[in-house]
């Protein structure tokens, strides 16, 4: 697809979203407002954002334990995540799920997972169902750089590789999973390389440039909808924030984190906007204020939102 200035802002609207609903999250957790656990997407839209433009709503992605951005840039409605945070009758998973768990079938998103590594078997079941069926969907499974040392990542790939699927494993390497480096939990430097074990190809990208992202997987997404199977793409990027809200990051280099974030992805768009003259300062400010206000707007819906009722425990837990 044409990168056309109406994509370009597109991109730039997707990943201003995320970072607002993020930044928002964590001044909420911080108030006590939100239970439970949030980690945090802010660095890291380029992926996201570059991955999803790819997608329809008919083809599905599998998501983590940081979330939040996958699910917004696959379409999700920040109103109903919102309210899901914060453990509300009004969330999508009706304030079972919190912040780990959400998931919305019909744009198919197959949920967030709050076990590590999860996501992959799942991606590869919907990818051989959309190949049985005949459906013409793709299936986009986000992990990180831990997730790539697990069992279920190896047998994953060996199985949609035998079995030519139509999945595109796409590796968020934020360098860290959870404090320990990725330098210090494998030999490799490119995780990308390990496509070379299944015969499948495998592609390292700059993701925090969402250009490279989006032209790189869409060449993968091509590849899986002409029924060439499955591809591993690496994008390299930075979580700016801890594991979780409340883990003070002490274990980053400061150095290492200031130099990751003078590569931030979204002014890094915004000023490739502001050269090929696509859009005005002013209307950068503009969309920023929509924006913000949409992210207002669902903060208000949540926090004026019914909690569950005692009797509702067990709906939705157990199929007839």
């Amino acid at each position: 697809m044409e990168l056309t200035k109406e994509r370009l802002v597109s991109f730039y609207q997707t990943m201003a979203t995320i970072r607002t609903f993020e930044s928002k999250t964590a001044e909420l957790f911080a108030a006590g407002k939100i239970p439970g656990f949030v980690h945090l997407y802010i660095g890291e839209e380029a992926v996201a954002t570059g991955v999803c433009a790819n997608l329809a709503d008919t083809d599905f992605i599998t998501s983590t334990h940081r979330g939040h951005g996958h699910l917004i840039a696959k379409g999700g409605k920040v109103d109903l995540m919102m309210a899901e945070l914060y453990g509300k009758a009004t969330g999508y998973c009706k304030g079972k799920g919190g912040s780990m768990h959400i998931a919305d079938v019909g744009l198919g998103i197959l949920g967030a997972n709050g076990i590590v590594g999860a996501g992959q078997p799942i991606a590869t079941g919907a990818a051989f169902a959309a190949k049985y069926k005949k459906s013409g969907a793709v299936v986009a499974c986000f992990f990180g750089d831990g997730a790539s040392n697990r069992g279920t990542f190896h047998e994953s790939l060996n199985l949609a590789s035998i079995w030519n699927l139509p999945v595109v494993f796409i590796c968020e390497n934020n360098m860290y999973g959870i404090s320990y480096c990725q330098r210090e939990h494998m030999n490799i430097c490119d995780i990308s390389d390990r496509a070379s074990a299944y015969g499948i190809p495998g592609v390292t990208v700059d993701g925090n440039d969402v250009v490279a992202v989006y032209e790189a997987t869409a060449e993968a997404f091509k590849r899986a909808r002409n029924g060439d199977g499955p591809s591993l793409i690496e994008c390299k990027t930075w979580r700016w924030r801890g594991h979780f809200e409340g883990d003070p990051g002490t274990y980053k280099d400061p150095a290492e984190q200031a130099e990751w974030i003078k590569k931030d992805p979204i002014p890094r768009l915004a000023k490739r906007l502001l050269d090929l003259g696509y859009v005005t300062q002013s209307e950068i400010d503009q969309m920023n204020g929509a924006i913000a206000a949409k992210i207002g707007a669902a903060v208000q819906f949540a926090e004026s939102s019914p909690n569950p009722v005692p009797e509702d425990v067990l709906t939705d837990v157990y199929a007839n």
